[in-house]
């Protein structure tokens, strides 16, 4: 059917698919008879598309309702009929479509990119490592969605995901920073809302002052396996320094004559170099670990040091539950949430209470500046003189372990 002059006709099925280009041109619309500014566009090729052509002011507009072949002409009549209903009431369609575009296209993957570049900035390097890892690996999965478009259920949905894979704490770090970038996003008006504040944490925060117990520590202890995990937490329990500070030791960085491990201030929180004495335990633990050819970090594969620190702790505490479940305690309960960091806390506080170490020596062990006497010319003269107490502290402490893990249960 061909309709050289453009009269409007009845938009049936049959009577579109028979429509034919007039000779000469690339596209043509034709009109329905019963509702104005209902049309189909042809174009060249037999291509079929639905719209809607309205006036607003002086200007003349079209929105497309979808394709022929993918919308039947009732219901593309129904879109014709909402759109120029809502003309009526003084809305432009044609420019909600294209801020509904708009939209679509900021997603949370881009949202995450831009938030990035502001964090990375503002973050502290291991900060604005957690918070990437977090973002492009475990929120990956929502990448793709408009960031209007995610709500609750889907970030809830998601972090159960998260806690069942890798344990509920990275959970709870992973929405914290959804949450700071929801935030961020707010700010720069690119989000409505932040749908992360009504979803719920997989766990209760541990308590900054979580001091373990004997059997606690002997049941890490014995959960250890050995491998890189497992070495790594053990030296963590027997030094006292921070996870990310063993989990990147050098071999480069052992003196195995003296019996030290000489941290440059590169690596230190503080910035300040720091030596810390091996106890005999302690260098058993390293002289055990395989030597990778052309590599100078100790533990971890790849680029950097130990990497796998979620999934590894969440298998290490299955085999902790085993562990109290064995011994003949009337405490048989799984072992309450803890961190890393809780070695370090708990080797503090039992070389205070337990060991009677002066408390400027165990600031020293562990790298703590605070007071005047840690400052300045005098700190470096301090820290030197400490190097005799921190050995024998350490050696007490290692002492002090061995004794609750081989004692009889």
């Amino acid at each position: 059917m061909r309709f050289p002059d453009e009269t409007p006709v009845r938009l049936t099925r049959p009577n579109v698919t028979r429509l034919v280009l007039p000779p000469g041109k690339s596209e043509t619309i034709v009109f329905d008879d019963a509702l104005p500014g209902f049309g189909v566009r042809v174009r060249a090729g037999g291509k079929r598309t639905w719209i809607a052509q309205y006036r607003l002011g002086t200007k003349q507009r079209r929105i497309t309702l979808g394709s022929v072949e993918a919308v039947d002409p009732d219901e593309a009549r129904t879109r014709a009929k909402r759109a120029l209903a809502d003309v009526q009431l003084g809305n432009d369609p044609q420019a909600e479509k294209s801020q509904a575009r708009a939209r679509a296209a900021i997603t949370l993957g881009s949202i995450a990119v831009r938030y990035l570049d502001h964090a990375k900035t503002r973050l502290r390097p291991r900060s604005y490592e957690e918070v990437e890892r977090h973002l492009t690996r475990h929120w990956a999965p929502l990448r793709e969605m408009p960031i209007h478009d995610v709500g609750r259920r889907n970030i809830a949905g998601r972090l159960d995901d998260i806690a069942k894979q890798h344990g509920p704490f990275a959970s709870n770090r992973a929405r914290a920073s959804l949450s700071a970038m929801f935030t961020w996003a707010m700010r720069q008006g690119e989000a409505e809302a932040n749908p992360v504040i009504a979803t719920g944490k997989a766990t209760d925060e541990i308590s900054r002052d979580r001091v373990l117990s004997d059997l606690e520590i002997t049941a890490i202890w014995q959960a250890c396996r050995d491998d890189d995990y497992g070495r790594i937490v053990r030296l963590l329990i027997l030094t006292g320094q921070r996870r990310e500070e063993v989990g990147a030791m050098c071999w480069s960085e052992i003196d195995r004559t003296k019996g030290m491990w000489r941290l440059p201030m590169s690596r230190t929180k503080n910035g300040l170099p720091h030596d810390v004495p091996l106890s005999a335990q302690a260098l058993d633990i390293i002289e055990a670990t395989p030597v990778r050819p052309g590599r100078n970090l100790i533990f971890g594969q790849g680029e950097g040091g130990f990497q796998g620190w979620s999934n590894s702790k969440t298998a290490m505490d299955k085999r902790i539950s085993e562990f109290l479940k064995s011994q003949i305690t009337a405490n048989k309960s799984a072992l309450s949430p803890w961190r890393l960091h809780d070695l370090r806390r708990t080797m503090v506080t039992q070389m205070n209470e337990s060991l009677g170490i002066l408390p400027h020596v165990v600031e020293a062990v562990v790298n703590h500046i605070t007071g005047p006497s840690k400052m300045g010319v005098a700190g470096v003269y301090n820290r030197a003189g400490y190097a005799a107490e921190k050995r024998i502290s350490l050696e007490r402490w290692a002492e002090y372990v061995f004794a609750r893990i081989n004692s009889p249960k």
